[in-house]
């Protein structure tokens, strides 16, 4: 279910290992998702603190992990369905923005797809959310308020599964 890395990802995460830097993530509850802004696919930015006020769904995922690429339709059918209610955000890390169009084709997706192609932003999540390994797919759900409700690292088995998820932690139905 959790994809093999690309080896400059492997290799910046195993640096973060050895170096003894964990998560910061307790049991005492939600704590803030940490801003960043990224260039999008459509040549803009996304700030994520500018959010404040919408439901985000902050999936990490790369063009060689096939479990990634399996559950992009799921993400892609809830940004379409729940479009103003919830902001969907597929981060790429490490894949050039012209590997990422590639991908996409002719495709425009409704979610909106960031490109970290240093892993900045998902290292420093996998740091403060208990993904020390640096798997992916890693997905975040993050409330009106900018708190990290819950994560979960692989992939989800079906849209439904990720639909589950979504009713858990946002209340959100199926339409």
């Amino acid at each position: 279910m959790i994809s093999r890395m690309p080896t400059k990802l492997a290799l910046i995460i195993w640096i973060l290992a050895l170096l003894g830097m964990g998560s910061s993530c307790d049991s005492s509850g939600p704590i803030e998702a940490p801003d960043f802004t990224l260039p999008t696919l459509t040549e803009g930015n996304i700030t994520l603190s500018e959010l404040q006020g919408t439901l985000v769904v902050l999936n990490f995922w790369s063009i060689s992990c096939s479990f990634c690429r399996q559950q992009l339709p799921y993400l892609e059918n809830v940004a379409e369905q729940t479009e103003g209610q919830i902001e969907v955000i597929a981060v790429n890390m490490v894949d050039s923005a012209e590997s990422v169009q590639s991908f996409f084709g002719e495709y425009e997706p409704t979610m909106t797809v960031a490109l970290d192609e240093n892993a900045e932003v998902f290292v420093n999540y996998s740091q403060n959310f208990d993904n020390s390994r640096g798997y992916i797919p890693f997905t975040l759900f993050i409330d009106s308020d900018g708190l990290v409700q819950n994560k979960r690292i692989g992939a989800f088995a079906s849209e439904e599964a990720l639909w589950n998820a979504l009713h858990d932690v946002f209340g959100i139905t199926i339409p």
